[in-house]
């Protein structure tokens, strides 16, 4: 007999085993395969938040960075107080970044801080260089940091002034040998305005942010007056124990900080909260305590952060849809095959499920331990990816991304239950009762017919109402109505498609052999063998085919607009430009119309100061545009502005065989100009005499003028130059073809530039180094290409990041649709193995066997791939009037987004390919194993 204990050991040695223990040891491929599909959906999931804040914080910061110094920064100014010494504008300065720190970024890059003369003063010393007969000008200051971003390279720095004794000044090697400055001299501005040159230096990074907005500190520059003449000015700097003598030789000044904000602090996410800071400081409660803060009532703040930070939002508002709608489809479509994944697994275990339920089991208990099978598998797995992904991607922003991993956690540890328990709940035996399959189908049709109705409200309100208003982030409904649209079809796509591929089936079976008719018959049907639409599948592609097909038709639409807004903006594919003065030579308009790729080109002539004279009313001042009418028109044809026939401005007095003077020259106008003319010849003055045009058609525009604020004329070369001669000399050069500006740019520079010397010559140095234009060419002298153009309209660091975000997210949208296949042919193997085994019982060959399995699993791929191709396109034809491409572009342009073929059919067949590659490797490799097992060992299930 056993004793209690015993009895008590013998009992826990029979106790059962743990449920979830159990089952996952029967089961590790399954609960691995499963771990590793939750780890990459969170993975990816939880990454595209987190992509997606670290592209528009870089980019803004790329933005703002490129904007310079001067359009990030406070301005503050002040009236000085000359009995303060100059550590009173440093502690001024650290009080002020105190206050602003709190609402604002700021660093110490491109600060700095002094005080400025009010005044001005010429430089009257006899034997310094007076290019136009003026006298250089010096502008004087004390700046705080000057030894730290310059070296001395003559004299000494300046130290305090003594009474009665000129002020001690520093200026730059640079100017001083242009202007022939020399340390010892005495500057002469007045009576009671005189300084002394104690030292040179120069300049340790000319480029440095410390010196941008300071009036010429490296160098002399050499500016022209507006009433005619030029000289040279450049900067003398005092030391700050002499703040009050700097003030009495200017006859007055002011103390100024420059507190810029620092570019990589600044997040796209508050860009609404930076504009209502930054509006605090110019007129609120800001300004009062920074005023309060440096004890100066008189305090003025200023700077250009508004229109900067109100572009930056306008530019992050017209890229957010893009942003959104690649991660958003490609999370759609992991939440696609959790789900097929979850009803594949449930579908495979519907016997022992029914089995348990027959053995007692309740449903909450049954669901209760597929709970906890889904939670120790998913939960593990899903919390090392949301770690693995904040790790890898950091960026001050975290709730998006924990958000949409609990999101998809949740998903994939509910999936399976919920899959179970619709199996569980429906009545037993094959397909139920015909009321219950009925009602069943009711219910699924009610939904679809609801989803489709939500799809059209939606698409009805993008139209109506286009991009919602301002705000903090995306539209919403911008987003998702693609993938509304995208959904209706699948579920469409979903009804349609087993009847068709039965009635193709059907017309197999007349066919000579049974393999198109027996892939078809089964491609019509699930895995139960039913009539029954497979949604989930089809869905996956459809999400997959059409993100990336509306993406790609928007990121081509706004391509081909910004070339042709370049083209508009230039002119043509290429064009120079110089100053009226300045025409162009013979032989630089010889040698460009002779460069490799130009397709047409001409030099135009274009007079500004033209005027139309009338009688009995005022002159109306034109811009007259002398152009070789074939070459000119075909370069308006190309550009697509103010196209026109050559023939009408044929010289009729070439025709007639006449004198020039006598018959007038044909002109094309504006419209606006049309309706002001009087009948009869039109009397044009230009600066160069009166010229006879007779108006022969009008047009709207005019590549020369891509932005004419006033009316513009028209006119041939050859009849205008015989009647005036000097409009024969061209001042400007288009051309259409494709031209390379790396060999259009040192051809100008070589014959464009015609030699200069004297004032002239020092005009044009004096341009070449304010000129920001590559290649040596002065400021004033414009080479430009439309593909630079476009290129230059392109370099948005935010349309970059967002479209690497988009093709990121579009590629792994298409691994998920593919995984969704390949779920969907791993799970129907075993039913198909069991069928290619009794056909090769039969005397079905190998290669029948694989292309049986081709026809079976090809059209449902194929069928829902170009599903997805006529979704993106409709897509794009229903929401397209909802997207503003000007802002996309960098240009206004009047384009909108309409379905293209190419765009959508690219990445179509590249899904189509890939996915049947896939099938076809997969029955390949697998089926032909599952075959031989089924030959050896029969059907077993």
């Amino acid at each position: 007999m056993l004793t209690y204990r015993e009895r008590g050991r013998r009992g826990d040695e029979h106790r059962p085993a743990p449920w979830v223990r159990t089952r996952l040891r029967s089961a590790r491929a399954v609960a691995a395969l499963t771990a590793v599909l939750a780890f990459v959906t969170v993975l990816t999931v939880t990454a595209l938040p987190r992509a997606t804040d670290r592209g528009a914080n870089s980019a803004l910061a790329a933005f703002a960075q490129d904007r310079g110094v001067k359009a990030t920064s406070l301005h503050l100014t002040a009236r000085p107080r000359p009995d303060t010494p100059a550590a009173e504008l440093d502690s001024a300065r650290d009080r002020l970044v105190g206050q602003i720190t709190g609402d604002l970024p700021l660093t110490r890059d491109g600060e700095h801080r002094g005080t400025r003369a009010l005044t001005d003063r010429a430089m009257l010393n006899d034997g310094y260089d007076r290019p136009g007969g003026m006298a250089p000008q010096l502008h004087l200051l004390y700046l705080q940091g000057l030894a730290g971003h310059a070296t001395l390279t003559d004299g000494a720095w300046p130290g305090p002034a003594a009474p009665g004794e000129p002020l001690p000044i520093a200026v730059s090697r640079r100017a001083a040998d242009t202007i022939g400055l020399r340390v010892g001299d005495t500057v002469d501005s007045g009576p009671a305005a005189r300084a002394r040159i104690v030292g040179l230096y120069r300049a340790d990074d000319p480029h440095d942010r410390y010196w941008q907005e300071l009036p010429c500190p490296e160098r002399a520059c050499l500016k022209t007056l507006d009433g005619g003449g030029v000289r040279w000015e450049t900067a003398g700097f005092a030391a700050g124990d002499s703040r009050p003598a700097l003030l009495a030789w200017g006859g007055g000044g002011e103390d100024f900080w420059r507190l810029p904000v620092d570019p990589h602090a600044l997040r796209a996410d508050r860009l609404a909260a930076l504009r209502s800071g930054v509006a605090s400081y110019l007129a609120g409660p800001g300004a009062v305590r920074a005023a309060e803060a440096t004890g100066r009532p008189d305090l003025t703040i200023s700077t250009l952060l508004p229109e900067v930070l109100a572009e930056a939002t306008a530019r992050h508002r017209a890229t957010a849809p893009l942003a959104a709608i690649g991660p958003a489809g490609a999370a759609s479509v992991a939440a696609v095959v959790l789900c097929l994944a979850a009803a594949l697994a449930a579908d495979r275990r519907t016997a022992e499920l029914r089995l348990l339920q027959a053995r007692g089991g309740s449903r909450a208990g049954i669901l209760l331990r597929l709970l906890g099978e889904s939670a120790v598998t998913v939960l593990p797995a899903a919390g090392a990816a949301t770690a693995l992904a904040l790790v890898l991607l950091p960026t001050p922003r975290w709730t998006a991304a924990v958000l949409a991993a609990v999101a998809a956690t949740l998903l994939a540890v509910l999936a399976l239950p919920v899959r179970a328990a619709a199996l569980l709940s429906r009545p037993r035996g094959a397909g139920g009762p015909p009321e219950a399959t009925r009602g069943s189908g009711r219910r699924r049709a009610v939904g679809e017919l609801l989803v489709l109705a939500v799809t059209g409200a939606a698409v009805a309100e993008v139209r109506r109402r286009g991009a919602a208003p301002p705000a903090s982030g995306p539209d919403p409904l911008l987003v998702t109505a693609p993938l509304l649209v995208a959904l209706s079809g699948g579920l469409l796509l979903a009804r349609i498609q087993p009847p068709v591929v039965g009635r193709l089936a059907a017309l197999a079976r007349r066919g000579r052999g049974p393999i198109a008719f027996l892939g078809l018959a089964r491609s019509a049907r699930d895995s139960g063998g039913r009539h029954r639409p497979a949604v989930l599948p089809a869905l996956a592609l459809l999400l997959a085919v059409t993100t990336a097909g509306f993406g790609a038709t928007l990121l081509d639409s706004v391509d081909g607009a910004r070339l042709r807004a370049a083209r508009t903006a230039v002119g043509g594919d290429a064009a120079v430009l110089v100053p009226q003065d300045a025409p162009l030579p013979e032989s630089f308009v010889t040698a460009a119309d002779a460069l490799p790729g130009v397709r047409a080109s001409t030099g135009v002539r274009i007079e500004r100061q033209t005027y139309l004279l009338g009688s009995g009313r005022l002159a109306v001042q034109v811009t007259l545009v002398v152009v070789e009418p074939r070459a000119y028109a075909e370069i308006a044809r190309t550009v697509g502005t103010g196209a026109f026939d050559p023939a009408l401005l044929a010289d009729p007095a070439v025709l007639a065989d006449v004198a020039p003077s006598d018959v007038p020259v044909p002109a094309l106008v504006s419209p606006g100009l049309a309706g002001q003319l009087t009948p009869g010849p039109q009397r044009l003055r230009t600066p160069g005499g009166e010229l006879l045009a007779t108006v022969v058609g009008t047009t709207p525009a005019t590549p020369a003028l891509p932005e004419a604020v006033r009316e513009f004329v028209v006119v041939p070369v050859g009849a205008a130059a015989a009647r005036l001669p000097e409009l024969a000399r061209p001042d400007n050069w288009f051309a259409v073809g494709d031209i390379d500006g790396d060999l259009l740019r040192p051809l100008f520079a070589a014959r464009g530039l015609a030699d200069a010397s004297g004032l002239a010559g020092l005009l044009r140095e004096e341009a070449r180094e304010v000129s920001e234009e590559p290649g040596g060419i002065p400021d004033g002298y414009l080479v430009r290409t439309a593909r630079e153009t476009a290129a230059a309209l392109a370099a948005d660091p935010l349309q970059h990041s967002t479209v690497r975000l988009f093709r990121s997210a579009a590629v792994a949208g298409v691994a998920f649709a593919l995984l969704a296949v390949l779920l969907t042919v791993l799970r129907a193997s075993p039913d198909r193995a069991a069928v290619l085994a009794r056909l090769r019982t039969m005397g079905l060959r190998p290669r029948e066997g694989l292309a049986l399995i081709v026809a079976e699993t090809v059209p449902q791929t194929l069928a829902a791939v170009a599903g997805g191709a006529v979704v993106a396109a409709g897509a794009v034809a229903l929401l397209g009037p909802a997207f503003d491409l000007s802002l996309l572009v960098g240009a206004p342009v009047g384009d909108r987004l309409v379905p293209r073929v190419l765009p959508v059919l690219l990445p179509t067949a590249g899904v189509a390919l890939l996915v049947c590659a896939a099938v076809v490797l997969e029955a390949a490799v697998s089926g032909r194993r599952q075959i031989a097992t089924e030959l050896r060992a029969g059907d077993r299930r």
